[in-house]
């Protein structure tokens, strides 16, 4: 009788810690941010260097979030929660991630729920031309208040299943040069007006591809050659192709979507539908023929 009171008090305990341990995963899920960069078209730039020493987001539960029908703002910020996702200084050089390469900025154990608004705080923000020239840049209220982001549909995390979230630094925006930007002893600074995408990498898909010419019968890759994605007529993002002529656009919601490419001399593509399906990489190349000289 004693061994199966024993017997029942321990399957009583390893029952209590099964429960615990489900009711404590299906509280948290693990939430990972990773940071892209939309390239920067100037060759006369060596980096664009950012240091990124905190990123918190903003939480709803999933109670709140059912409850709360209203547009996203900013207004009652100061009311809100928001979770610590990373404190500590990283260095990045925006420059190395573009085409593909990111950088992991967080992963970690956060509150199942909805996360609709990210601030990434910046400092010590400065571009090197090839002259070696360097420009310190004043950061607009970022090491303040942070630079805010938000995340549109909200990112839900799961209680128990992991989440990504990537931030796309669009250099090309942010860093806007002043003076003769044709030559590098033309430019004589900038300004910083950071724009930053944030995107639900599980509702999101990738756009890849080549950019080429035909020379003496051979494909000859276009390095520089700019490819735009459109949305209702408007430019949704761009990317820059590599010295193979390869592009990469990560981070595009599902969905129908038209690209154009461009080149400096070249008539532009024609313009193209693309359908972006989520958690897999849309392949669409173009191929330029050259300006007549008349046209150039």
């Amino acid at each position: 009788m004693k061994k199966i009171l024993s017997l029942l008090i321990l399957f009583g305990i390893l029952a209590s810690c099964s429960d615990d341990n489900k009711n404590t995963s299906e509280k948290t899920g693990r939430l990972s941010v990773t940071l892209t960069d939309a390239p920067f078209p100037y060759d006369l730039v060596a980096e664009a260097n950012v240091t990124i020493f905190k990123i918190d987001a903003r939480f709803k539960s999933d109670d709140e979030s059912a409850m709360d029908n209203s547009d996203d703002d900013l207004e009652g910020e100061s009311g809100s929660e928001f979770i610590l996702l990373m404190e500590d200084e990283i260095d990045v050089n925006l420059l190395e991630l573009t085409n593909g390469v990111t950088t992991q900025m967080a992963d970690i154990e956060v509150p199942a729920g909805t996360y609709d608004l990210v601030r990434v705080y910046v400092r010590g923000t400065n571009v090197v031309l090839t002259d070696g020239r360097v420009f310190d840049l004043k950061v607009p209220s970022g090491e303040q208040s942070g630079i805010k982001v938000f995340i549109k549909p909200g990112l839900t995390v799961t209680g128990g299943l992991s989440s990504d979230l990537l931030l796309d630094f669009d250099v090309s925006k942010s860093f806007v040069a002043k003076g003769n930007i044709k030559r590098v002893d033309g430019i004589n600074g900038f300004n910083f007006k950071p724009v930053i995408k944030a995107s639900n990498m599980s509702t999101a898909g990738s756009l890849i591809g080549n950019v080429s010419t035909t020379m003496e019968e051979m494909s000859t890759p276009l390095e520089g050659s700019q490819v735009s994605v459109i949305v209702a007529d408007t430019i949704n993002t761009t990317a820059f192709t590599d010295v193979d002529g390869n592009y990469m656009i990560l981070g595009l919601q599902g969905g129908m979507y038209k690209a154009v490419a461009e080149f400096e001399g070249y008539v532009a593509s024609d313009t193209v539908n693309i359908e972006i399906n989520v958690a897999n990489n849309t392949v669409q190349d173009f191929v330029l023929e050259q300006k007549a000289e008349e046209d150039n």
